[in-house]
């Protein structure tokens, strides 16, 4: 007989099965299951590997069927297999059962039944082999898991995984790839996926992609994907070759989308890049407020508008143009800040004319124009002439513009206007940006303009308290020089005088009544009415400071400081007496650029109880005698002594012609000292100068 099985083998003729040697030692000693069943489906005998398998002795398995011996499902299994192969007459298979031993343990075997022939070919028995097959079940259970978590956590990661061949092309379909672009299968094969990729980087990619063919290195890549929507999303892309004997056998890749990551990294960038634009916005704004803050005058501040013009907007071109309400025109404060062009007006632009700067003033709201066509468009809107705006705008280099009322409390003082040379995109942040600057600098102007008239009222104010002109005597030369203080708009303290008396002696006198205002000029006009009334009656310097003292304690505070220097001096001689009241000595000054300091006691400021005291101070002919306040030689950076030091060397820098010229010489005394550094006081200076005798004399 034979025992066929799922491939047929040549019938053996000669082997019995109940006593064939052979049989026997396949049954006892190999490790399968067998048993055979008459085509009624009765055991006819059973292994030992069987018998243990089923729980059930051999030798009470024959003769029985499966149903009375064995549990109910695996006795139908086994029965249904047997009438399988005798009504087919071929192999059945029934794949894996699951059975219990007597330890309690599961174990998994593979059953497979086939016909057992005669040698006339008869069925004569169904032969039944079982194998123990549950460590490659334990095996098989293990590379599923493995490969659900694999999956799982790809699927978890947003990766896309694909394979490809040694050569780099893809022969393995790729589901979610096809999903996200949309492609066919015969699309995306071979190297198809390169036309998902974004066309701005499909050929590097294709490039860096061969290259790690060729290296059998990593592929590490990074590209846009388009998407079946038309979109586009960005990935992260790597991908390894698998080599076995040291040949590549193929690739395996993953691609991560990181397009959430991408576009937050883009949103912290743009946040990034608006946050620092309002910081740089905002620092500007301050910078700039500060500097319009210390800007006194109205040409300081046009210089700030073309300073922050420049450095904050880049502009070309900055024009800072104030309104004169009366006549209804803008001047233009620096003219260079419009361009010379048909249809461009001169240092006046009246309101009726239509241009950025008066659009500005008619409208109080910003222009900005970021393109010719735009601000021709506007200003038509506005009034404008076409031919006068054509003719403009073909000359002028300018290409955008901006322009912004001057406000104060609503009401207009201004405009200002900065241009560009190339087209310029105004954002919304640009805009609010440029209006606080607007606001800034039209509190800076409305300022500067307040400081101007009022420091030339101050200053006219001051100038009338003073001597119109000083005497001519023959043998004397007399010279002054006053210069208000830069950081004040009041009037001051300091002053002057010179006159002749009785006896044809001439008096001279520099005073400092410190503080600014009402309270200084009224307190040094009346020292300096009665220094004259008691130098005219009493001339001596020192019945004249000891007068003083008097009429100040009756009439100036005690926290009113008063200084003053006093000498009378004989035209033509210089013979002179000189007395001081807490006030900087004199300076004489030689024919050869010498100078000497007088050495008198400095003495108490006028109303502090002392005994006055004059010196005798001589004026040799040639010399000149120079009076000054302490505004010359004292300010915040540069202490008495050291003042008084660099008069001194002053002096000695000056040319022979401006030694011997009192006038040039106060000029050249007052330049150089006051050069370097920031005036805060007044400068009050007077020269007795005595000529050289001559032949005549």
């Amino acid at each position: 007989m034979s025992a066929e099985t799922s491939v047929p083998r040549p019938r053996e003729s000669g082997v019995d099965i109940s006593d064939s040697g052979l049989f026997k030692g396949l049954m006892s000693e190999a490790e399968f299951a067998f048993a055979f069943f008459d085509p009624e489906g009765r055991f006819e005998r059973a292994n030992e590997v069987f018998s243990d398998v089923v729980g059930v002795p051999a030798d009470r398995l024959a003769g029985r069927t499966p149903a009375e011996t064995l549990t109910a499902d695996l006795s139908q299994l086994i029965t249904h297999a047997v009438q399988g192969v005798v009504e087919s007459d071929g192999p059945v298979t029934e794949g894996r059962v699951r059975v219990r031993t007597t330890e309690g343990d599961t174990r998994h075997w593979s059953l497979s039944f086939s016909p057992v022939h005669d040698d006339q070919g008869e069925l004569r028995a169904v032969a039944l082999v079982g194998a123990d097959v549950t460590e490659s079940r334990q095996t098989e259970e293990d590379l599923r898991r493995s490969e659900e978590r694999y999956r799982s956590l790809v699927e978890a990661q947003s990766q896309l995984v694909w394979i490809t061949s040694p050569t780099g092309a893809v022969v393995e379909d790729a589901p979610q790839w096809r999903a996200i672009t949309g492609q066919g299968l015969e699309e995306y094969l071979a190297h198809g996926w390169l036309e998902a990729v974004h066309p701005d980087e499909r050929q590097h990619t294709e490039e860096v992609w061969k290259e790690a063919l060729r290296g059998r290195t990593m592929f590490e890549w990074n590209y846009r994907v388009r998407t079946r929507a038309s979109g586009f999303r960005h990935f992260e892309v790597r991908a390894v070759p698998i080599i076995r004997h040291g040949r590549v056998v193929e690739w395996v890749g993953a691609n991560t989308d990181v397009t959430p990551q991408r576009e937050a990294e883009e949103m912290r960038g743009r946040l990034t890049d608006q946050l620092g634009a309002a910081a740089l916005r905002t620092a500007r704004l301050q910078g700039a407020t500060a500097m319009l803050a210390e800007a006194l005058t109205v040409e300081q501040v046009v210089q700030v508008i073309i300073d922050v013009g420049r450095t904050a907007l880049a502009a070309d071109r900055s024009a800072v143009a104030l309104l004169d309400l009366d006549r209804a025109v803008l001047k233009l404060v620096n003219g260079g800040g419009v361009p010379e062009a048909p249809g461009a007006t001169g240092e006046e632009v009246p309101l009726s004319h239509s241009s950025v700067l008066t659009m500005a003033v008619n409208s109080r709201r910003p222009v900005f124009a970021e393109s010719p066509e735009s601000l021709k468009a506007q200003l038509l809107d506005a009034g404008g002439d076409e031919d006068v705006l054509t003719a403009f705008l073909a000359h002028s280099d300018e290409r955008a513009w901006v322009g912004l009322p001057l406000l104060a409390a609503g009401r207009a003082l201004g405009a200002l206007r900065f241009s560009f040379t190339r087209p310029q995109k105004i954002s919304q942040e640009d805009g609010v940006f440029l209006e606080a600057l607007a606001g800034q600098c039209a509190l800076a102007v409305e300022r500067a303009t307040l400081f101007e008239r009022e420091h030339r009222t101050a200053e006219t104010l001051q100038r009338s308290l003073l001597p119109d002109r000083l005497p001519v005597v023959k043998g004397l030369v007399l010279a002054q020089r006053f210069r208000s203080g830069s950081r004040h708009v009041q009037v001051g303290g300091d002053w002057y005088d010179a006159f002749v008396l009785q006896d044809g002696r001439v008096a001279a006198v520099v005073g400092d009544v410190m503080g600014k205002g009402v309270k200084a000029a009224a307190g040094m006009g009346r020292i300096r009415n009665a220094m004259r009334a008691l130098a005219l009656t009493n001339p001596p310097p020192a019945a004249v400071l000891t007068g003083l003292d008097r009429v100040f304690d009756a009439t100036e505070e005690e926290e009113q400081v008063t200084t003053l220097a006093y000498m009378v001096v004989e035209p033509g001689t210089g013979e002179g007496t000189l007395a001081l009241a807490g006030h900087p000595p004199p300076v004489l000054v030689s024919p050869q650029g010498t100078a000497i300091l007088c050495d008198a006691e400095p003495g108490t400021p006028l109303g502090w109880p002392t005994s006055r005291r004059q010196f005798r101070f001589v004026v040799p002919p040639g010399h000149t005698a120079v009076l000054y306040s302490d505004g010359l030689v004292e300010n915040r950076k540069r202490g008495l002594d050291a003042g008084l030091a660099e008069l001194c060397a002053v002096v000695t820098e000056a040319p022979p012609e401006v030694v011997n010229n009192p006038h040039m010489l106060l000029d050249f005394l007052v330049d150089r000292m006051l050069s370097g550094y920031e005036q805060d006081d007044d400068v009050t200076a007077l020269a007795i100068h005595v000529p050289p005798a001559t032949k005549s004399d």
